[in-house]
């Protein structure tokens, strides 16, 4: 972990200084979470090497375009990357609506309903955990555009690298239905930042805060139940 001094300017700040002690006085913790990331994420990827296969094939069919949605993300530091999605809309669905996805979005595809109902749009994040710019429970990457508008504590969820589920993710599973009042993207973004964010940001902050190995075991057998739902 970086010194604080070494952290980005927009980071060292009092607010970011509380979690990040927290941080760093739980090496065990980081070292352990890390190593679990690796050995869980290399076999994951072996065993579902078929099932992505299949699912390539069936988004192939389904619509044109590629089979991987990839778009740019922030994760530790505030560092950018490039996140591995299965493609669940059409074809440049960000030129033509949000960032953030409607109940009932017309953008996405009769494969990507099934795909996004049971987070199978979500494996080839895999990649991105072995690469180490994501972890398995962990603060859920948001484009630089909505980093932008974090408050100076909503920045102490970049000490730690992206997740692929948190309890947050649990609590905001229909996060969609959230967004469906909005009337048109610009409403719908306005209502993410300023109503959704903060809220997910209360989650996210408590749980960088308190985390642990349990924690992270509990909060992913709860997503594997959420999704079996």
């Amino acid at each position: 972990m970086r010194r604080f001094e070494d952290l980005p300017e927009d980071m060292r700040t009092p607010e970011v200084k509380e979690y990040y002690d927290c941080l760093v006085s739980r090496r065990a913790y980081r070292f352990l979470k890390r190593a679990f990331d690796i050995a869980a994420a290399s076999v994951l990827t072996v065993i579902l090497l078929i099932p992505m296969a299949v699912i390539a094939v069936r988004i192939k069919m389904s619509s044109p375009g590629p089979v991987f949605f990839r778009q740019t993300r922030v994760t530790r530091y505030g560092k950018t990357f490039r996140i591995f999605k299965f493609r669940t809309m059409v074809t440049d669905a960000e030129a033509v609506g949000p960032q953030v996805t409607m109940n009932e979005d017309p953008r996405v595809t009769p494969i990507g309903h099934a795909l996004r109902e049971h987070r199978l749009d979500e494996i080839p994040q895999l990649f991105n955990i072995l690469a180490g710019s994501m972890t398995f429970v962990g603060t859920r990457p948001e484009v630089p555009k909505y980093v932008a508008c974090y408050t100076p504590v909503m920045r102490a969820t970049l000490l730690m690298p992206a997740g692929l589920t948190s309890r947050t993710s649990i609590a905001f599973k229909d996060e969609a239905q959230m967004l469906a009042v909005a009337e048109s993207p610009e409403e719908a973004d306005r209502i993410y930042v300023e109503e959704v964010l903060p809220r997910k940001m209360k989650y996210n902050l408590e749980n960088l805060k308190n985390g642990s190995c349990r924690e992270d075991l509990s909060v992913l057998f709860q997503t594997i139940g959420v999704v079996k739902k």
